[in-house]
């Protein structure tokens, strides 16, 4: 069965360099690593790719709509490719680990994260795969949401690109590893 990669973000150039779409950069990297480029998917809102990690199909996939109304755009292309929710890996900004952490996940909650909800409720299960990449919890009294939707600070963009690496490593990880594999590599507490 194939895999489907769901880069959780919102489109356009305002958000492209934020923590909010680390999903989608952890998408591009993927394609790019892969030589490979999203189109759009015809009478679908969403952009997609299908590469090969080591001989398994994997469909690479971002949403055309903003974060909270994007679930039904992947699932209907994992609906199209015939794609099971536990074959779908949803990457995403995680406000609730640290900046520069990351966990490998099945199941579970949202966590009030509204790309994670439009997801569950298009697929109809909490059952699919999450790479959760942390970005640390705003300073001060900040709002979470504004905190997710600035720019990356140019201070960290060493950082993010490093844990944008590791996201694809986590994905091509899961997908050739499966999850118990993957976890033990990558659920082990970072530099604080």
């Amino acid at each position: 069965m194939a895999w489907l990669v769901a880069g959780l973000g919102n489109p356009g150039d305002r958000y492209a360099r934020t923590r909010h779409n680390l999903g989608r950069l952890v998408v591009d990297e993927l394609a790019r690593a892969a030589e490979a480029r999203l189109r759009k998917v015809r009478f679908l809102p969403a952009e997609a790719v299908e590469i090969r990690v080591d001989g398994q199909r994997v469909w690479l996939v971002r949403s055309t709509l903003y974060m909270n109304e994007s679930g039904p755009s992947y699932a209907s292309v994992a609906r199209k490719h015939g794609i099971a929710p536990d074959h779908v890996i949803a990457v995403h900004d995680e406000i609730d680990l640290p900046a520069g952490e990351l966990r490998v996940r099945f199941d579970g909650g949202t966590a009030g994260h509204n790309g994670l909800r439009s997801l569950q409720a298009a697929l109809r299960t909490p059952g699919f795969l999450r790479v959760r990449l942390g970005v640390g919890r705003p300073p001060g009294r900040q709002d979470p949401a504004r905190y997710v939707l600035e720019p990356i600070p140019a201070q960290l963009a060493a950082d993010v690109a490093l844990l944008v690496d590791r996201g694809a490593e986590a994905v091509r990880s899961l997908v050739l590893n499966g999850l118990e594999t993957t976890q033990a590599r990558f659920n082990r507490r970072g530099p604080r």
